[in-house]
């Protein structure tokens, strides 16, 4: 039993839904298995104080919270306290200094004009008290500050005894001093500083002696500090200083240990955070590697159920891209094995344009690309610098550029050898890349390296190429599929079918060919497959290689057999070529379109020569045994090849047709096969039948046209 039987009989037993859930699960498992070692985390066997056996990389990069915390801390530490310097204080101290000198004026002008009126009845002293009473009672009053509690009595009294002259002077002197030493930052802890130097700048002024002690004391009082400490803005500052450190990352490839080290408390707590250590396992590799399995199976799972073909193609197309997605991860694992070799970036040296180029020979240039992509990812995980857990960008970009010019560089796929030329401009686009990344990268590269690159780049597309050759005509056995390469093979007239027809029935052959050039611009006009309509046209009539001389065509300088026997047994005869041509294509394992193609090119129609010839005969013929068995026609191509194989026949017996006798013979035999309903189970449409006719008359006017008559000499 070969493997289509066997995945045939798997179907059987379960239904589409289930039998591509079990693929797409199965699928999923493989890849998960395959790259699961290299998303496993290395782990270390190590103690502190310990010394290393072997130089530990970071594997990833990650920031240190504790050593980040440590630095904020440390930058906001060193913020300063912020001093904010309010100029409005110069004239507030120098306001209250007149103030009070203007509560000592009122109270004197006021007690003195009294004393007067009472003629002096009360002594100097009493006087005095009264009016120290007053003062501070307006002080309190009227001023924010408790100023009696900071100025002495003393020192108000001596204020009270004064003259106005005296005062007045002893205000503009205090009121200056204080505006001058205020315009200096003053700050709490430079006060006494400054009280000093009014002290001193008003001791050695003109006030009277008797003011001087009374002025400097209102002098240190007035001056206050102008430069506050401003907690708010010194947070903010802080705050600002711990943003601007930057995070501290250990970053990947970092060197935590080198080999024969002491391992201090720095690199245990790094190999501890990097969760490198075996006390300390983690699963977060297994799930991120579980969510990039899920991502890829769950893109393919629903770009499959949006596909719109048979249930059969989609398992069909299903296996055949796991099984070329297998092979790759296999080639790719066995190039990852390699880096024992000690050469940087081995992974250049993957076929990466195998894959993709396969795809789109067996299915398409979509589903070529999405192979390629999901390549690429694998690929940067395999090839990981021996630091698991990590990504190779460089490798994903390699594969992904690589795999993308084989399916764009595939342009004829009709030979074998355009594979192999097609692999050699890979190894060109390979080289390309590989510089483009190496410079990018300002690396420093020996020659030898260079020389290495090169090989890895050209064995890489050459390689994709030969796997590609070598793996077609086994998908092709298994699958059955009908590629371009290997129709071309079928074309090819060696083949002992065609040569059996070209032998043995010269006249069919020659109708086949015809037949095939009709069929096949028909199928280009309307976008089906015309080198299947062609290389089908080869085949179709193989069946007449039986008996040969039954058939017109075939019948050169030879009475007509036909003529001999019954029109029953005639007609057995010719319906026979169907079957017996599929029964001879089975035979020798011809793809299942080229035998459907012999079996359905005359449908169910009437082989109506001889059912009239009967019907003279005998008028209770039964007509359904004077038709082909079929089946009708199924696609787009067995439909052209019906129509094309009876305008070929019916043209070919006509006497020096003209354009518009073939285009009325197309049309009529079109017609016919549309009221006999023969196209009723393919998908063709009256628009593309349209199409046909016209392509049909202009390729047999291209055939019958008029030749030139010369004269008999």
């Amino acid at each position: 039993m070969n493997f289509q039987a066997y995945i045939s009989k798997i179907r059987t037993l379960l239904s589409y839904k289930v039998f591509t859930i079990i693929c797409f699960l199965l699928l999923a498992i493989l890849l998960y298995g395959a790259l699961f070692y290299h998303v496993k985390p290395q782990t270390y066997d190590i103690e502190l104080f310990s010394v290393a056996d072997k130089t530990i990389r970071s594997p990833k990069t990650i920031i240190d919270e504790e050593k980040t915390k440590e630095e904020q801390q440390k930058a906001a530490e060193s913020v300063e306290k912020v001093y904010t310097f309010k100029k409005e204080k110069v004239q507030n101290r120098v306001s209250l200094i007149n103030s009070i000198f203007g509560f000592v004026e009122d109270i004197n002008n006021e007690n003195d004009l009294q004393h007067k009126e009472k003629n002096d009845t009360k002594s100097n002293k009493k006087l005095l008290v009264e009016k120290l009473d007053i003062l501070k009672s307006d002080l309190t009053a009227n001023v924010n500050e408790d100023v009696t509690k900071s100025i002495s009595d003393k020192a108000l009294e001596e204020l009270l005894k004064a003259s106005p002259s005296e005062l007045e002077e002893s205000r503009n002197i205090i009121s200056n001093q204080v505006e001058m030493v205020m315009n200096d930052k003053i700050r709490e802890d430079s006060l006494s500083h400054f009280k000093n130097v009014i002290a001193e700048q008003i001791g050695v002024s003109s006030i009277p002696p008797s003011l001087r002690e009374a002025s400097i004391e209102l002098g240190k009082y007035a001056i206050v500090p102008n430069e506050i400490y401003d907690p708010e803005l010194t947070e903010e500052r802080k705050k600002q200083e711990i943003r601007n450190v930057d995070p501290v990352k250990i970053l990947q490839g970092q060197v935590i240990v080198q080999e024969g080290y002491l391992i201090d408390h720095e690199a245990y707590h790094q190999l501890q955070l990097l969760g490198l250590l075996k006390s300390d396992p983690t699963i977060k590799p297994y799930v991120g590697l579980g969510i990039f399995v899920l991502l890829i199976i769950g893109s393919l799972y629903l770009y499959f159920a949006t596909f719109k073909v048979t249930e059969e193609k989609k398992q069909n197309y299903l296996i055949m891209l796991s099984l070329v997605f297998i092979i790759s991860l296999i080639l790719m694992k066995i190039v990852g094995m390699m880096t024992n070799i000690q050469l940087d970036n081995i992974g250049y040296i993957f076929p990466a344009a195998m894959a993709p180029m396969l795809i789109r020979i067996m299915l398409n240039e979509r589903f070529a690309f999405i192979l390629t992509i999901i390549l690429a990812a694998c690929g940067s995980i395999v090839f990981h610098d021996e630091i698991a857990g990590s990504l190779n960008v460089e490798v994903a970009v390699y594969i992904l550029f690589s795999g993308t010019s084989g399916i764009l560089l595939l342009t004829n796929r009709n030979r074998r050898s355009n594979i192999l030329q097609t692999g050699f401009y890979v190894s060109l686009i390979n080289v390309l890349i590989i510089f483009f990344l190496l410079f990018l990268g300002n690396g420093q590269f020996s020659r030898m390296e260079y020389v290495y690159y090169l090989i890895f780049a050209f064995v890489s597309g050459l390689l994709s190429a030969i796997l590609t050759i070598g793996l077609l005509p086994f998908f092709e056995a298994c699958f059955g599929i009908l590629s371009t390469l290997k129709l071309i093979e079928l074309s090819n007239p060696n083949h002992p079918l065609l040569k059996k027809i070209l032998t043995e029935a010269p006249g069919t052959y020659h109708h086949s060919v015809m037949v095939a050039n009709l069929a096949e611009s028909a199928c280009e006009a309307i976008g089906a497959n015309g080198l299947l309509a062609r290389v089908g046209c080869y085949y179709h009539d193989i069946g007449k290689t039986r008996r040969p001389q039954f058939f017109i065509e075939n019948q050169m300088n030879i009475e007509n057999p036909h003529d001999r026997i019954s029109p029953e047994a005639s007609k057995d005869i010719i319906i026979a070529h169907a079957t017996d041509g599929a029964k001879m294509l089975k035979k020798h394992k011809l793809p299942k379109e080229i035998i459907d193609i012999a079996e359905q090119h005359h449908g169910t129609t009437l082989l109506k020569y001889f059912y009239y010839k009967e019907k003279k005969q005998n008028d209770n013929v039964d007509e359904q045994a004077y038709r082909y068995p079929g089946p009708k026609p199924q696609t787009k191509e067995a439909a052209i090849i019906s129509i094309a194989d009876s305008v070929e026949a019916a043209v070919r017996s006509m006497s020096h047709p003209t354009p518009e006798q073939i285009k009325d013979l197309i049309h009529s035999i079109v017609q016919d096969r549309l009221q006999d309903d023969q196209l009723n189970e393919c998908d063709i449409t009256l628009k593309e039948l349209e199409v046909i006719k016209k392509t049909f008359s202009e390729t047999l006017n291209g055939i019958f046209h008029s030749r030139i008559e010369y004269p008999n000499q």
